[in-house]
Parts: structure tokens; C-alpha cells; sequence
């Protein structure tokens, strides 16, 4: 059992003051209480976020893509990827381990808590299943059992290199040839997710120019009830040309008429949409994982956010190439790249409630919640695991906001020097910003220097 208390803890509806929180020897919560008199509180909690979208590899890129041509072609997401490729062809089981364990450590540093790892990284250097086909993905969830961060593990379909073509070379770590090879994959994933109690598998499709259209249905009329499906879709306006041309549709109208879309669907960036699209995955209830900092690193647009609130649109954020790890800030980007776009500050607001800080974290967590197969709709409650960002009140930007104005100053003007740690299942995981295990960060520099990639 443990015992916390803090001057402020955020709910759903807002700040409580003066709260204990209790819970048991596994990290449940039993109890909160409000208003409690006669003791002094300190820091302020915020329940853990969610990462609904991972490339966990791609941590070992990060700052590496900007050193570009002084040709006059053009450098964006097609010329990005060959970049990853390459990184992508010399991993191995071992070396992914210890950058996903680092980068899990820095995702809990920053607040955290469960991350959807979209994982298509499968079979060796040849391109050859391992003896155990879910050994890249054991690795991922190795790594975020050590950090100690919720995982919920997708292993993605790839099966083609573009709309009707076959797997480029540089694809062959990637690939599932048939559809039973996928569900061989999905099996032995379930079975690695057994290896951890906060680990949990999902389905995903890397995207529709990767799989065919007869798969993506099938894998959507198998998929049980409850279990998210994440994938790409419309992140670039040449996939949608190439949709035009192979289907006669753009992505999410294909899906739209196709798929039976709901809830339990995440599409990954969503950037490039009609009208026509933006109703049907508002009316369909689908989430948008948004990915603000790596969208604005690939140049790959923005996404019409306003129009879709209009249509009360879900959506949640995630870090994907990782080029940027504070989910504060991947809420400030999303939310300056619309403001300057509109020429409106009122982002998030509605007729309701002009506080554009409580409802972006409102969103965040909730649909992230989704993504990773949790449908919980109250922030901290009894019955609940107790997960959390715990804010120091000792900043003075904290400590002279009140309560009216705390989400607000944590969305738009915070960074981790204002955060005492991060709690996972009632347990410090993070305390004043070190981890408790310190060989990872050691671990990550020796399968960086044997990559030779920095």
C-alpha cells in the first residue's frame, strides 16, 4: 500500500486541492480524497499520457535526417526514408532492445506512461523469419518491462512496396508475404505479450499502399471485438494520388466504404483530407493519432483540426520518429501549426469552455487510452492504476499559477525542468528526473557506437 498527497490532482472536470491518494500493494488506487485539512501538500499530479504512436527504432535517427542535399531536389518524408531504411537494415534484437529501453526511460522522463509501439521491424538482416517470430517485438517489450512503461505491442502487416508492387529490397525486414504469415506473426506476438502483466497487442496495417485491399479486410472481419487497429493513412499526397489511380479512391474514402470504421480504429496521421473525409471518421466515432513534432520535421502538412472539432472528431498524439518526446509540446504544435493557418487562438475552446489546455489534455488522454485498448473515461478513480505526472510546485511559474490558470501554463509554457517524476502502477519510475536503473542510458551508448550511425 502507498500513500500521496497532493495540493492539486486534475480530473476530468478540473483541479482537485488537497487530495490523498491511496493505493494497493499493486499499484490500484483504493481511495482519493478531496479537500483533506490540517496537513501541507506539495506538487501537483497529472495522469500519466499515453503514446499512441511509436517507432521505437527510430529513436537512434533522431537529428540525424538534417543534413540535406545542396542539389536542387526536393528533401522531404521519400528522401527521409531512405535514411531510415538504411538504419532500419542493421539493427539488431540486441540493439533494439537497449534504444527502446532508452527511449521508453526518456517517454517516462517526460511524462509518459503507455506507449503504442507500431512495430514492423520483424525478421533478421536477410529478411528471414527468426526461430521465434516475434523476437524483434519480445525485444520491445523487454525493453519497456526494464523502463517500466505500459507497452501495448502492434505488429504491423507489410506486404507490398507501394499500391500493386512488390517489396523493395530495402523493405525485406518488414514484410509478411501472405496473410497467414501475418496471423503466424499476431500469434506469436500474443504469446510474447504474456511475458509481461503491462503489456497488451493490437492489430495494425502499416498502410493501404502496403497491404492488399482483400487483407485489410479480411484482417478487419477477424479482428476481435475491443482490440485497437492502428494504421497509416493519407500521411502523404503522393499515397493518395497513387490510391487514385490503383483504387479510383483516396485512403480514407476507400476505408470509409470498405471497412466497417469505429472506435476501435486509430488512423495515424490522417494530414491530407476532403470535407467528405473529415465527416466520415468524425460520424464513424474512428480516432486520429496525430504526430505533431514528426509531421513538422517530414514537411508533411497539417492537419485540418478545426474543421474536424467542428464535426466533434477524436484524436489523440503520439511521437513517432521521436525527433520530439514531451506530450505538452506535441499539444503546443498541433495547436500553433492551426492557429497560424486560421488566424484563431481558440484552438481546443468551445461554447462550453475556453480552456484550451484542459480539453487538448482531455483529448489526448482519453482517446489515447483508446488506442491502447482502455476505455476509461475518468482521469484517476478507484478501481484504476494509479499513473501519473507529478508537476513540482517549486517552479515559479507553478507556483504562482492558480488553479483556473494550471493547464493552461503546463500546455503552453512548461518543460521537464518543471516535473518531479513520473508514477507507473503507484511506483516512482521517474524521481527528479533520474531513472532508478542507470546502466540504460550506458546500454544505449554502447549499441549506438556499434550502429556507428552518430
Amino acid at each position: 500500500m502507498a500513500d500521496f498527497s497532493f495540493k492539486g490532482l486534475l480530473q476530468e472536470d478540473g483541479w482537485k486541492e488537497n487530495v490523498h491518494v491511496i493505493t494497493d500493494n499493486k499499484g490500484i488506487i483504493t481511495s482519493i480524497k478531496e479537500n483533506v485539512i490540517g496537513e501541507s501538500f506539495q506538487n501537483f499530479a497529472v495522469p500519466g499520457f499515453q503514446n499512441a504512436h511509436s517507432h521505437a527504432f527510430q529513436y537512434a535517427m533522431a537529428g540525424l535526417a538534417e543534413l540535406h542535399s545542396t542539389s536542387q531536389s526536393k528533401n522531404d518524408f521519400w528522401s527521409w526514408r531512405k535514411i531510415m531504411y538504411e538504419l532500419a537494415l542493421n539493427i539488431s534484437p540486441l540493439q533494439m532492445e537497449n534504444i527502446a529501453t532508452m527511449l521508453y526511460k526518456e517517454m517516462l522522463r517526460n511524462g509518459y506512461t503507455h506507449v503504442a509501439e507500431f512495430h514492423y521491424l520483424h525478421h533478421d538482416l536477410n529478411g528471414g523469419p527468426f526461430n521465434n517470430l516475434s523476437e524483434m517485438g519480445e525485444r520491445l517489450i523487454s525493453a519497456a518491462k526494464r523502463a517500466g512503461i505500459k507497452i501495448t505491442l502492434v505488429p504491423i502487416f507489410y506486404q507490398n512496396g507501394g499500391f500493386g508492387r512488390k517489396p523493395e529490397n530495402e523493405q525485406r525486414r518488414f514484410i509478411s508475404d501472405t496473410f497467414d504469415d501475418y496471423t503466424k506473426l499476431l500469434e506469436a506476438s500474443a504469446l510474447s505479450v504474456k511475458n509481461y502483466k503491462d503489456a497488451s497487442l493490437a492489430y495494425g496495417i502499416h498502410s493501404m499502399r502496403a497491404v492488399s485491399t482483400e487483407n485489410i479486410i479480411r484482417l478487419s472481419q477477424i479482428k476481435p471485438k475491443d482490440i485497437p487497429f492502428h494504421i497509416h493513412v493519407s500521411e502523404q499526397l503522393k499515397e493518395i494520388e497513387d490510391s487514385i489511380k490503383f483504387l479510383g479512391l483516396r485512403p480514407v474514402n476507400w476505408l470509409s466504404e470498405n471497412i466497417d470504421l469505429n472506435p476501435e480504429y486509430h488512423l495515424v496521421h490522417a494530414t491530407h483530407l476532403t470535407q467528405n473525409e473529415i465527416e466520415c471518421i468524425a460520424k464513424s466515432q474512428a480516432n486520429v493519432v496525430l504526430c505533431p513534432s514528426t509531421e513538422g520535421n517530414l514537411g508533411d502538412g497539417i492537419f485540418p483540426l478545426n474543421e474536424f472539432l467542428k464535426h466533434e472528431g477524436r484524436w489523440s498524439i503520439g511521437t513517432d520518429s521521436h525527433v520530439g518526446l514531451n506530450p505538452f509540446e506535441e499539444l503546443r504544435i498541433l495547436d500553433y501549426g492551426q492557429r497560424l493557418t486560421s488566424h484563431n487562438r481558440n484552438t481546443f475552446g468551445n461554447e462550453r469552455s475556453g480552456d484550451n489546455g484542459n480539453i487538448a489534455i482531455l483529448s489526448a488522454l482519453i482517446n489515447g487510452r483508446k488506442a491502447m485498448g482502455i476505455d476509461q473515461k475518468q482521469f484517476f478513480e478507484v478501481g484504476a492504476p494509479f499513473d501519473a505526472l507529478i508537476i513540482s510546485d517549486q517552479h515559479p511559474l507553478i507556483q504562482t499559477a492558480s488553479l483556473k490558470n494550471l493547464s493552461n501554463t503546463l500546455v503552453y509554457s512548461s518543460d521537464t525542468s518543471m516535473y518531479k517524476g513520473t508514477i507507473v502502477n503507484g511506483e516512482w519510475k521517474i524521481k527528479d528526473g533520474r531513472h532508478l536503473d542507470q546502466t540504460i542510458s550506458s546500454s544505449f551508448i554502447s549499441a549506438i557506437k556499434s550502429l556507428a550511425i552518430r
